[in-house]
This record gives C-alpha cells, structure tokens and sequence, in this order.
C-alpha cells in the first residue's frame, strides 16, 4: 500500500492531480473497449499533456516494473487497449493537438490524441484530404489508428493508414524520447522503425505524434446503391466491378439482418427485404465520376442486382453512409455478446467466404451477421451470442475458429484492420509460420526487455 501511494504521488508530481485517476468508477471506464466479452481494470489511469509527460512516467513504470497500456478512445474490436495485468493505463486523449497542416507540401503533424473527425474537418477547410477512415472515425484517435494500422472504406481505392505515415515522435519504455522519419514521401534511412510501429498494437513503444501525408480534396463524389436478392450474388459482383479496372473510392456490404435493423431503430429508406445491398462511392473530377458511375450501373446489372440507382442529392448519399455508419451499433444493440470478426481473402474468393461462413452458421446454429469492406475483400462477420450462456458461446467460438480458418484457406488473413489483440492470439499460430511469431518476439524483447508494455497480447505466452 505504501509502495502504490508513493507511485501515485510520483506520477501526480508529473502530470498534476487531475491527470490520475483512481476511484473505483473511473477505473471501470478503462477497463474495457470495443469489444463486448472482456474487460480488465486498471490499478491506475494516467492522463498526460506533453511527449515530456509521457516520457516521465515510463520512466516511473519502468523503474518501479509496473505495466503499461497505451489508451485512446477505446474504439478499437481486438481487445488491445484492455489492461489485463493492472498497472497504469496511459490515456493518450489529452494531447490533442493539431500542430501543423502544411498544405503546400500535402502534410500534416498531430499528436496523438487528436480525434480523427476533428483532423478531417481542419483538412477540408484547406481542400485537403486524408483517406483512412475507421468507421469509428466520430470518435477514433490517430494514435489508435496508427497503433492498429487503421484501414476503413477508402481502404479499396487509397490503401491504410501506413500508406500515409511518413513520421513519428516515440517514446521507448524507459522513457527515451526518439523522432522517426520526417516529412518527405520517399525515405530509405536505414530500417522503416516508423513502419514497424504502425500496427504494432501498443507493444513496442509509445507514439505521441505522427506527421502523415495528405492528398487534395477530390472534385466530385457519387454514390450508388446497388439491391441484390443473395448476399454471395453482391459478392460475386464486386469481383466483377474489380475485375473490369475500375477502383471505386468506397464498396460496402450491408446484409438482410442490419438493413432491417436500421430501418427499425431510425428509418433511413434502405431496401427491407434485399438480402444485401453494396453502396459504392466514385470520386475525382466530374467527367470520370460520370463515366465510372455508368459504368459500375452496368456491371452490377450484369451481376444480376435486382436494383441499382445512383443517390439522387449529397442528403441522400449521406442517408446512405449513415446507414453503414450503423452497421456496428445496430449489431451490439441487439445481441449481449457481439463477436464482431475481421478476416480479409482475395476478392475473387469473396462470394465463396459468404457462402462458406453462412454453411457454418446453419451448421452451429449460430446467427452470424455480415457487414464489411467488400471492395478490398475485407468482411467483418459478427457472431451474436451471450456470453452467459456458455453451451452457445462455445458454439460462437466454434463458429469464429471455423471462419479464420476459411478465410486461411482461402488464401486470406485472420485480421485485415482489428489487429490480433486478446481476440485472436490463440489463433496466430495458425496464420504465421513459428520462425515468423519468433521474430516478432525478439522485436518486442529489444524494444521492451521488461516486457511491461500493453503484455498479454498479440500472442500467446510460452511455457
């Protein structure tokens, strides 16, 4: 007890008294995130305001052995940001900052706390633009999306987040500050180390600023919403729409089961009885968003969609956006426990991961609800089960094991954006060669030979 107040002395000396939170209610806020099966709580939270702060308190950490979990908004579906062995959760919302938009150049530095709605709403005042976008973006922060390697739907069309990371400021576990990369695109300075922390899930380092590129606003934008009577027809068309050379900004899946849903919670004029509906956003100047958007009409006929029509005005191609903004909302509104997956194939295997997953489903008599990234073959199936019941949660756990391993077989990864985190550790033996999950061990053992940042995730612990 002596030994934790004198910590918690130390780390209010740091960042001020209203920067460490302990009551007990506090501490519940920070012990879960997106996802709906776990939850750890925290000896502490530690808010800071500057890289110096963060710098300190690792410092503490490392000294006095005491984990730490890096912590945004908690947005993040993989378990991650939950701090399964205590210690000091370090909440990154607070440096917020956007501390500089260099239009000239097309970049940008902000810490890390800056909420991704936030940074595209500075960008758009300059015409600028940054693609990633989460489908937590309302709330998502740019250190978890660059924690997680964040994708989203522009993901088909402008790549991820580590497409547009071009720096970062860091702090390593013993509380050395280091700046990587800078702000030009092409730069082949020894080892990418700023590459290698995006994605890295919060286990290497601790980020406190990125400088990222940006691209010019496009001109136009259509979109188009396309009906379809089978959810493996709408995945058949996709590979179609691919196949003919055509790279859409945006192609998303909603199936039977969220239209419904969303139509019962807040009436947005989707389709009720369509099996799954693509929404495709065209972008650029006017004239090839007209000619792709004609196009895209065509082949979607051709892959027999039962209807296909543009969004008559900006009001109702926001209905539409909205309405997959929801997707995830409706999902967890109506199920207790919500294992919302993440798997990625080629696309030319789409059509046959939905049919597989929905053989699967009826075989454990297990609902499994589909929503995803279709254009970039990225489908997120979430099982609805209850956690309490554990006759039917094993069955959901059957059911998810049996996806990983279709979307293996398929040529595809167990996790195309969500990371691996605490939901899919057990299964990365499955997805990566022994050597392989080695190397990433020995990575973590150089930049943290303590082991005390974010442990308990990715992979399993050995004997």
């Amino acid at each position: 007890m002596n030994r934790f107040k004198s910590i918690i002395a130390g780390l209010s000396e740091i960042v001020g008294p209203s920067g460490v939170l302990t009551e007990s209610t506090d501490l519940v806020a920070y012990s879960y995130d997106g996802t709906s099966n776990w939850h750890a709580t925290p000896d502490v939270v530690v808010l800071p305001t500057t890289t110096e702060q963060v710098a300190a308190v690792m410092q503490l950490a490392y000294d006095q052995e005491i984990p730490v979990t890096v912590r945004g908004a908690g947005t993040n579906l993989s378990g991650g940001s939950i701090p399964v062995e205590g210690g000091i959760v370090l909440c990154m919302t607070r440096m917020d900052r956007i501390l500089d938009i260099d239009a000239a150049n097309f970049t940008a530095t902000v810490e890390v706390g800056v909420v991704l709605n936030k940074f595209n709403q500075a960008l758009a005042r300059q015409n600028l633009f940054f693609p990633p976008d989460p489908q937590s973006f309302l709330a998502a922060t740019i250190g978890g999306c660059a924690a997680e390697n964040s994708g989203g739907p522009y993901a088909v069309k402008y790549g991820i987040f580590k497409h547009y990371l071009l720096g970062m400021q860091i702090v390593l576990p013993g509380g050395r500050i280091l700046n990587l990369g800078g702000k030009t695109v092409k730069n082949v300075t020894g080892y990418d180390l700023t590459l290698l922390l995006c994605g890295s899930e919060g286990t290497l380092a601790v980020i406190t600023s990125v400088t990222l590129r940006l691209l010019p606003r496009p001109e136009t934008r259509q979109t188009i919403l396309a009906i379809f009577d089978e959810v493996t027809t709408a995945g058949g068309a996709v590979h179609r729409i691919r196949q003919s050379g055509l790279i859409p900004a945006k192609i998303e899946m909603i199936d039977n089961w969220i239209i419904r849903r969303i139509e019962e919670m807040s009436p947005l004029g989707l389709p009720r009885a369509a099996e799954a509906i693509l929404l495709f956003e065209l972008d650029g100047n006017s004239a090839a968003v007209e000619n792709e958007s004609r196009e895209v009409i065509r082949l979607c006929r051709e892959a027999d969609a039962v209807d296909v029509r543009p969004a008559k005005d900006a009001e109702e191609a926001e209905n539409f956006w909205a309405a997959r903004r929801a997707g995830f909302s409706a999902i967890w509104g109506n199920s207790p426990t919500v294992l919302a997956e993440d798997v990625t194939v080629p696309t030319d295997r789409m059509a046959e991961l939905i049919s597989t997953i929905q053989t699967i489903s009826r075989r454990h008599d297990v609902p499994v609800v589909m929503i995803g990234h279709a254009g970039d073959g990225n489908l997120h199936p979430c099982i609805l089960t209850d956690k309490k019941n554990a006759e039917h949660f094993h069955r959901a756990e059957q059911v998810a094991s049996e996806i990983f391993s279709t979307a293996l077989a398929l040529g595809g990864v167990i996790s195309g954006e969500h990371g691996i985190g605490l939901e899919k550790k057990k299964f990365l033996k499955l997805a990566m060669e022994p050597g392989a999950i080695e190397l990433l061990k020995s990575i973590k053992q150089v930049f943290d030979p303590k082991g005390l940042l974010n442990p308990g995730k990715i992979w399993e612990a050995g004997p």
